[in-house]
């Protein structure tokens, strides 16, 4: 088994990373005593929303001089799969990851388990028989979220409502919860209907092709909003109805999830109408978790991040503060 280290009181634990391709993004300067290592298995850089929590989780291990070993899963499970197995090689202190999907995990992390490394999951959790394969999950609500997204909806137009849905990458968590959650909403307004709904994938390409192909339908004319499950679909679907001839934000009605930067410019020029926030920047809330485990103190089993909802009425205010 390998041995965990406990801090000096000069030094906190941090972690971040995950993927294909791997990189040592910073090292301890110099003082005596072993350096703490962390291996980071990220999903990719699909979205402004990922980009930015990529660098909360570098930025933060940098602060505390901690050896980050980041890994880029370019969205393949695969990809994190061989990042996990690299990262016990290393014999990291730490490994923390953002799963790309929910399930297919127990096999990596049973090894994990039995070379006495703890693991922290970030931002979506997985689907394990065993509990203790994992220390925490440090991430948002994203059934909430998508309650949250349904609620606006139904406030702003009366409770009715003929709506296009564009759905994250399948089988990943917030996809499967923000959908569970909005749904949920939708269930007490029966003139709120889903009448279309296909993946793109959290990305902007993708939103944008599948709402070219929404617009391109027979029964286009009966969309009345969209939900995005996420910006970057969202700010794709708003540049497929702009070419379209379509107006967002006045002919279709349009919410979508993470309150990114580009996500409040497009409320203050009337294209998007309101953004539920997916807060990414949680390094601190990390690495003060990764202290813990070292140290042997007991931790939450969840951890939610603190989140807000934003629409047009609030997005010049806000948008000077939006630091992704």
């Amino acid at each position: 088994m390998k041995k965990l280290i406990l801090l000096s009181s000069a030094l906190v634990v941090a972690l971040s990373g995950c993927g294909k391709k791997e990189t040592s993004t910073s090292e301890p300067s110099g003082g005596g005593g072993k350096s703490v290592s962390v291996g980071f298995s990220q999903i990719g850089a699909e979205s402004a929303w990922r980009t930015a929590n990529s660098q909360s989780i570098k930025d933060e291990a940098q602060k505390r001089g901690i050896k980050l070993v980041f890994s880029d899963a370019q969205q393949k499970q695969e990809n994190q799969i061989k990042a996990l197995r690299s990262f016990i090689a290393q014999n990291v202190d730490v490994i923390a990851f953002s799963p790309v999907v929910e399930t297919g995990w127990e096999p990596v992390l049973q090894e994990i388990k039995q070379a006495g490394i703890p693991v922290i999951l970030t931002d979506r959790a997985v689907d394990v028989s065993d509990p203790s394969l994992y220390a925490t999950f440090i991430g948002s609500d994203f059934v909430e979220e998508g309650r949250r997204a349904a609620q606006w909806l139904a406030d702003k137009t009366g409770g009715k409502a003929q709506i296009a849905e564009l759905v994250g990458t399948p089988g990943s968590a917030p996809a499967l919860d923000r959908k569970k959650g909005f749904e949920e909403v939708l269930a007490k307004y029966p003139d709120m209907k889903i009448i279309k709904s296909q993946s793109g994938d959290f990305t902007r390409a993708k939103g944008k092709e599948v709402m070219e192909s929404f617009l391109k339908a027979p029964d286009a004319k009966q969309i009345t909003a969209l939900f995005a499950h996420n910006d970057d679909m969202a700010l794709g679907a708003i540049q497929a109805m702009e070419e379209a001839g379509v107006k967002p934000g006045s002919e279709i009605t349009i919410v979508s999830i993470d309150g990114v930067k580009a996500a409040f410019e497009a409320m203050t020029a009337g294209k998007l109408n309101c953004t539920v926030e997916c807060n990414p920047l949680i390094g601190p809330q990390l690495f003060d978790s990764i202290d813990a485990v070292l140290a042997k103190k007991d931790l939450p089993r969840r951890i939610v991040v603190q989140e807000g909802v934003f629409d047009q009425s609030k997005a010049a205010a806000e948008l000077p503060n939006r630091k992704y």
